[in-house]
C-alpha cells in the first residue's frame, strides 16, 4: 500500500505542485482547501503524513497542528509545515504545537519528497 500525504493549503497552485511532485515519487495524495477542511479530510483520508500551510483562512496551521495532536484526534504522524514564512519565532512555535520539520515555499520538490522518505521511513 502506497504511503498517504495530506496537503492543506488554500493556494491551489501550491495544491497542485504538490499533488504532482507526490504523485510522482509514488504516494497517494489528497488535500484540503484549508485548516478546516483539512482536518476533515485527515479523518476521511487516514494519511501516513500530513503537509500544512501556516496562513489560511477558517483555520490556520498553527490551529491545524494543534488540532491533529489534540486530545481528540491525538496524532503522531509527522507534520511538514509548508509556508512563506521563515522567522525563528513561528518556526519554534510550529515545534512547539509538534510539527516535524518546516520549508520555506518556493519549495524545491527533491528536498521535499527526500524529508517525507526521511520522516515516513
Amino acid at each position: 500500500m502506497s504511503t498517504k500525504i495530506l496537503a492543506i493549503d488554500d493556494s491551489r497552485t501550491i495544491r497542485e505542485l504538490l499533488r504532482v511532485a507526490i504523485e510522482t515519487a509514488g504516494f497517494s495524495y489528497d488535500c484540503g482547501i484549508d485548516g478546516k477542511d483539512g482536518i476533515q479530510k485527515f479523518t476521511e483520508f487516514n494519511p501516513d503524513l500530513v503537509i500544512t500551510d501556516i496562513n489560511m483562512p477558517n483555520m490556520n496551521g498553527f490551529e491545524v497542528i494543534e488540532t491533529l495532536r489534540s486530545e481528540k484526534i491525538k496524532t503522531t504522524i509527522p507534520i511538514i509545515v509548508l509556508t512563506t514564512e521563515f522567522s525563528s519565532e513561528m518556526k519554534q512555535k510550529a515545534r512547539n504545537y509538534g510539527a516535524s520539520a518546516w520549508i520555506v515555499k518556493p519549495f524545491d520538490e527533491e528536498n521535499l519528497i527526500s524529508i517525507i522518505k526521511r520522516l515516513v521511513g
